[in-house]
Formats: C-alpha cells, sequence, structure tokens
C-alpha cells in the first residue's frame, strides 16, 4: 500500500514546536496594507498557536 500524503497546503503554512504544539501565522497580512494601522500590522507579524479545537484537523492534514 502507498504511504498517505501529507496536505502540501498544510505543510506550508504550519510548523511544529518542539514541544508538539502547532504554530501558524496571522491572516490579513499579505494586500491591501494601506489602509491598516502600523500597530496592527506589527501585531500580524507575530505567530500564534493553532487553537485546541482545530488541532485535531490540523495534525491529520499533516499526518502527525
Amino acid at each position: 500500500m502507498p504511504k498517505m500524503k501529507t496536505n502540501s497546503g498544510a505543510k506550508k503554512r504550519f510548523a511544529l514546536t518542539g514541544t508538539g504544539k502547532i504554530k501558524r501565522k496571522h491572516a490579513f497580512k499579505s494586500h491591501i496594507l494601506t489602509k491598516k494601522t502600523t500597530k496592527q500590522k506589527r501585531n500580524l507579524t507575530q505567530t500564534g498557536l493553532v487553537d485546541k479545537a482545530d488541532v485535531k484537523g490540523v495534525k491529520a492534514m499533516l499526518r502527525v
């Protein structure tokens, strides 16, 4: 039987931490940045963690 494939989109968007948590980036930081405040853009730069409710689905996509 062939190996299971990792979801390519998830592979690019998420990263595992050393403790097994899943890191993610914030949305709304790619374009139309002129109308957003500097503070808003700065806060969107930081990474966040995937919510507990979504961890199971993301791990399934990453095949962890």
